[in-house]
């Protein structure tokens, strides 16, 4: 079992910057891969980055070059520095972490709200 605790969404003026935490229960190390997932109003769900436990990190497209994921391993924790925002990342932002064992479990946090003003 995985809880993950987000923090840091917020009110911001286009071209801000916020910076999202997510807290891991346990050493995630243990963890094979922790991102960040937003959904805005009336669309599905999307991926914005990820990191897995060898380093390895990926972005969607639109947020190439504005957000940077990191981790802080003693303290368990993930980090989505976003920058530059715009009011089409105006979403809920969920933390998601991926543990394979014999099968593919997947963790959510509970979302933490993010609106960008025009």
């Amino acid at each position: 079992q995985v809880q993950l605790v987000e923090s840091g969404g917020g009110l911001v003026q286009a071209g801000g910057s916020l910076r999202l935490s997510c807290a891991a229960s346990r050493n995630i190390f243990t963890i094979n891969a922790m991102g960040w997932y937003r959904q805005a109003p009336g669309k599905e769900r999307e991926p914005v980055a990820d990191i897995t436990s060898d380093g390895s990190i990926n972005y969607a497209d639109s947020v190439k070059g504005r957000f940077t994921i990191s981790r802080d391993n003693a303290k368990n924790t993930v980090y989505l520095q976003m920058n530059s925002l715009k009011p089409e990342d105006t979403a809920v932002y969920y933390c998601n972490a991926v543990v394979r064992t014999f099968r593919v479990q997947n963790y959510w946090g509970q979302g933490t709200q993010v609106t960008v003003s025009s």
